[in-house]
């Protein structure tokens, strides 16, 4: 394929950035990709691992002279972030971001943005519980969404270049309002996230049965809360803080659904929970044949990263 910009910055190491940097390169998207993480351990083993092409010391350093700057930090980290590198770039060169939230993200890190540079925000749609820069593959964003908010007065073109490059990647691209983002993602990623570490914690004070019982005899469904519990505490302490408006309306609305449930429950109202149930099951298998998940209980990530998950 063909080079879409000559040097990526990526300002954070983790499984996003990673993955990111493994895709460019393996699709010769990119001339050169440089990157920073502010753990010095992170540092050394991207470049023991060979993640990139150059590590550098600071973010500022990192984004000199790019072309694109990927923000892959926690979303809360993201406006000192901005300020730091904000005087070294380079004008017309385009600033983006992967932060699962992203009304809070452009409140945070637009005001540093020079004019002379384009800020399109952005969220990939792709991931697994892992974290680290060992922790990403070429393929992770192959048939997943992303999608880019941009800023009013956002250039067309540079837009498309973006998506282009996304595209180049194996993504599925879409636009879409910055507060609509944050309100479709509490219900898709966010609550279920604070569901599965609430249920976790449920498991953890039982502690009669935390240790033995539950841990030797987990089936499927724990499996899953305990694979989505797993994932970066930082960067979800993060998330729900800075969307907390969307997540409290969607955490609310899942309260008085439970609580529907459990009325069946307590009534023995079997006819209710069937329909219920036949309901969503017709969702789940709607996210199947969108081919955003497979039916395989490891939720296909050993399928799609080619390692055990």
């Amino acid at each position: 394929m063909a080079v879409v910009y000559d040097r990526v910055a990526l300002i954070g190491l983790g499984l996003i950035a990673g993955s990111m940097s493994l895709a460019m390169r393996e699709a010769g998207l990119a001339r050169e990709v440089v990157g920073y993480a502010r753990s010095a351990e992170t540092r050394d083993t991207a470049r023991e691992i060979g993640l990139v092409d150059r590590v550098t010391e600071t973010a500022a350093e990192a984004a000199e002279g790019a072309d694109l700057v990927v923000l892959a930090v926690p979303v809360g980290a993201m406006g000192a972030v901005a300020a730091e590198i904000a005087p070294v770039l380079k004008p017309g060169a385009t600033v983006t971001d992967v932060g699962s939230v992203k009304r809070a993200v452009v409140e945070a890190v637009a005001p540093h943005i020079p004019e002379v540079v384009h800020f399109i925000p952005g969220h990939p749609l792709a991931g697994t519980e892992h974290s680290g820069p060992r922790s990403g593959f070429a393929s992770l964003f192959r048939n997943r969404w992303w999608l880019l908010t941009p800023v009013e007065g956002s250039d067309p073109e540079a837009v498309a270049r973006l998506a282009g490059l996304i595209r180049a990647m194996g993504a599925n691209v879409e636009e879409m309002d910055a507060a609509h983002h944050d309100l479709v993602l509490a219900v898709t990623s966010h609550t279920p996230h604070l569901i599965a570490y609430t249920m976790v914690g449920v498991a953890d004070h039982l502690k009669r049965v935390t240790e033995s019982e539950v841990i030797k005899y987990s089936a499927a469904g724990f499996r899953d809360f305990t694979r989505i519990a797993a994932s970066d505490p930082t960067m979800w302490r993060d998330v729900f803080l800075q969307n907390k408006d969307a997540v409290l309306d969607i955490l609310g609305r899942f309260t008085e659904e439970l609580f529907v449930l459990q009325r069946a429950i307590r009534m023995g109202d079997g006819q209710h929970l069937h329909d219920y149930f036949t309901r969503t099951r017709a969702i789940r298998r709607g996210i199947i044949e969108a081919g955003q998940d497979t039916s395989a209980p490891d939720f296909g990530r050993s399928q799609v990263s080619g390692k055990d998950a």
